[in-house]
């Protein structure tokens, strides 16, 4: 080979390295201010019924873990009023679907029974629990569907045909009566204030079945806003603070749709005081659709729930990290002001929960996804402001006095580091005083600040590194 042919060849190297070398600018802008952060959180459904009846001991380290500003920091829970199901279905279609965590108990047992009040005491004491250790805890009542008794199918799981309506109009009353009666009852009782209460959960998706997998009931739109139209009159007289959420629909695509049908109506923007929407599918078009719904609705809007969907990945980590690039497009794109997981502890996976469990012995361990939820949730604290940057693998938000800005790098690759530059409007006011980190070999470590430079930040792969600045 020629010495002409060995120099281009490493000329073309050079090349490669220096390129692969160069820095990813990213500009942090402190002065355009966003969404403030209301909190983080999750559903109680399922795992809180089954986890409320282990030992004392391990119930409150669980809810330390969960709630402590030095773990995830989660503020914002859903508490579930069970339909419960036909008891002859007991053991059968949920339990061999989603298990029986999914047989919710509910609190009436037909259309001329007393409230059972002790009805699923294992999730009351986790939700009591949060509430003693997180004074600033908001809570949220939702419902997956009526009592099986109201149903047309006599099931709670769905229709005959999932994509019909399970609950015919003649117990809409009796449907939103229960409803009233569980949160009147959380309130006079346990002093629980539920800030929002649910109807539906995904309602106008054909995921709800007789005998099918969980509890679940198809509303069609229209049929929503006729549950609606009963529901809030009588919500204003039992003198709560409470107010309606809606539609809480499985995605941004049917999450629209039904947006469009309630403008239509003309009045049922004025009877539900909250968005929620979940992201288990969605495009950035869609999210900034969304958005300017809420900009022009000037109503609170919470992403409700999601988790890690689709995608061909080779470890819960991959999963997990693309997971919160979806999380990154939501507050940046769709601006909620709160965020939740679907779940906290499973079994048999590490992927769908921050804990994996065993909920018939009684074990659990913190899995790799409770420090990728950490990186953002322990140090976007409740209050913080979503602020400017102009790239989607960053996300930053700044305290309430200005005086912490917090950077978030995420590195989705499996096999290539990443190198940020940050350029702050203000970096001259700021300096660098923590980092941690979350990889393949690391769980929100503290690393040694002064072993970074905004001029080059190296971010592994697989990893989610988080920088704090001070004043």
């Amino acid at each position: 080979m020629s010495y002409k042919s060995i120099f281009s060849l490493l000329l073309i190297a050079f090349s490669a390295v220096t390129f692969a070398q160069t820095p990813i600018e990213v500009n942090i802008n402190t002065q355009n201010k966003y969404q403030t952060i209301e909190g983080w959180g999750s559903s109680l459904c399922w795992w809180a019924s089954e986890v409320g009846s282990w030992n004392e001991k391990k119930i409150d380290s669980i809810v330390s873990i969960i709630t402590s500003p030095e773990m995830l920091n989660m503020n914002i829970f859903r508490f579930n009023i069970g339909g419960g199901d036909d008891p002859a279905h007991a053991g059968g279609h949920m339990a061999e679907g989603k298990g029986t965590r999914a047989e919710m108990e509910g609190y009436k047992k037909g259309p001329n029974e007393d409230y059972d009040w002790d009805a699923d005491e294992g999730q009351r004491k986790i939700l009591l629990k949060i509430k003693a250790s997180r004074p600033d805890a908001v809570f949220e009542a939702f419902s997956n569907s009526p009592p099986y008794w109201m149903t047309k199918s006599k099931c709670s799981a769905g229709f005959f045909k999932a994509n019909k309506d399970n609950l015919a109009a003649s117990q809409y009353d009796a449907f939103t009566d229960y409803l009233l009666e569980v949160v009147q009852h959380y309130k006079s009782v346990y002093d629980v204030d539920f800030k929002t209460l649910e109807p539906f959960n995904e309602s106008t998706s054909s995921y709800w079945y007789y005998k099918g997998s969980q509890e679940g009931c198809h509303f069609d739109a229209e049929s929503q806003i006729e549950l609606l139209k009963i529901l809030y009159p009588k919500l204003s007289k039992t003198g709560l603070k409470t107010i309606i959420a809606a539609p809480d629909e499985t995605n941004l695509e049917a999450t629209l749709k039904v947006l469009n049908t309630y403008r239509d109506y003309g009045e049922v923007f004025d009877w539900i005081g909250q968005i929620n929407t979940h992201t288990y599918s969605g495009n950035n078009e869609q999210r900034l659709a969304v958005r300017k719904w809420m900009d022009s609705l000037q109503k609170p809007f919470w992403q409700s729930e999601t988790g890690p969907s689709g995608g061909n990945y080779k470890s819960a980590l991959e999963n997990n990290l693309n997971l919160v690039q979806k999380m990154f497009y939501d507050l940046k794109l769709m601006k909620p002001d709160a965020w939740l997981d679907w779940q906290l502890m499973e079994e048999n996976n590490a992927t769908w929960c921050q804990m994996k469990a065993d909920f018939d012995t009684e074990e659990f361990e913190i899995v790799k996804n409770l420090y990728v939820r950490m990186q953002v949730t322990r140090f976007i604290k409740q209050g913080y402001r979503i602020i400017e940057t102009n790239h989607d693998h960053v996300l930053a938000a700044i305290s309430p006095n200005g005086d912490e800005v917090v950077s978030i790098l995420l590195n989705t690759t499996t096999s290539k580091n990443k190198n940020f530059k940050l350029k702050f409007d203000n970096i001259g006011t700021y300096s660098l005083a923590e980092v941690f980190r979350t990889s393949k070999n690391e769980d929100c470590k503290a690393l040694d600040s002064s072993d970074f430079s905004i001029a080059g930040i190296n971010a592994p792969a697989l990893s989610l590194t988080t920088l704090i600045f001070r004043k």
